[in-house]
């Protein structure tokens, strides 16, 4: 009996083994890891026509913006001389009023409450719920003298009065005190008249800047006295003579005439 060749029972791999004897082992091809895909490229550019829609919609974006929160505005008139000339321009803050309020000494820009067509630039002195007392020219908050040194010359004629102020009603005075269409004449303002807040002087560029703030110290909170004006002397008569002694008599005097 003869036994079976055990090779044949073996499962041979034809890619290993090779069928005859001569003939070489086949290589097993090698596996490799799958490479990732390759992601696909960008385009070079964009067309120029998108490129110039989008830059001039972006300058359209900023100037509405900037137009929302901000006016520009020319100085006319002599009613804020010495500090603001004719022909200086400014920027209006018209965003800081939403969120605040006026303070004492903002240059502000306002509607004309006689002709809300006109704009006027002035500053503000008194704020709702103040007494506000002008005698000689000078301003009186709740009795506190107002220390104004932006003032060069004090109004002196047609000034003086008292002035009680509402709710979101504020005083507003021009620099050049005697020459200012202002509260003087049409009294407290609405705060609904209030354009904006004078920001930025721009041109000319040799008074470019922030406005400056003045700083006006404490005032009292409440309504006080003022304080007594000195005593006016009033000068009396020199003393008329008890015996008045009488005339002189009168002398006839004659033309000198003749030759030195």
């Amino acid at each position: 009996m003869i036994a079976p060749d055990p090779i044949e029972n073996q499962e041979l791999d034809s890619t290993q083994v090779a069928e005859s004897p001569n003939e070489p082992l086949a290589e097993a091809p090698l596996q490799t890891e799958a490479s990732p895909p390759r992601p696909k490229r960008l385009r070079a550019g964009r067309p120029v026509w998108r490129e110039v829609f989008d830059f001039a919609l972006l300058v359209v974006g900023v100037y509405t913006l900037v137009n929302l929160v901000t006016a520009r505005a020319v100085v006319e008139g002599a009613s804020m001389q010495p500090n603001f000339y004719t022909g200086q321009l400014i920027i209006v803050n018209r965003l800081v009023y939403l969120f605040g309020d006026p303070v004492r000494g903002d240059v502000i820009v306002l509607h004309d409450p006689e002709d809300p067509s006109q704009d006027f630039i002035k500053r503000v002195v008194g704020l709702p719920g103040e007494e506000i007392v002008i005698r000689e020219g000078r301003v009186y908050v709740n009795g506190t003298l107002l220390n104004e040194p932006y003032i060069p010359t004090f109004c002196t004629s047609g000034c003086d009065g008292t002035w009680e102020l509402d709710a979101d009603h504020y005083f507003v005075l021009g620099d050049n005190r005697p020459n200012s269409h202002d509260s003087h004449a049409f009294g407290p303002l609405d705060r609904r008249l209030i354009v904006g807040r004078a920001w930025v002087r721009y041109w000319p560029l040799s008074d470019f800047g922030l406005i400056p703030d003045p700083n006006y110290g404490p005032i009292n909170s409440t309504h006080q006295p003022l304080p007594a004006l000195p005593p006016t002397r009033t000068p009396s008569a020199p003393p008329r003579p008890q015996n008045p002694s009488p005339p002189l008599p009168t002398q006839n005097h004659k033309p000198f005439s003749g030759s030195a």
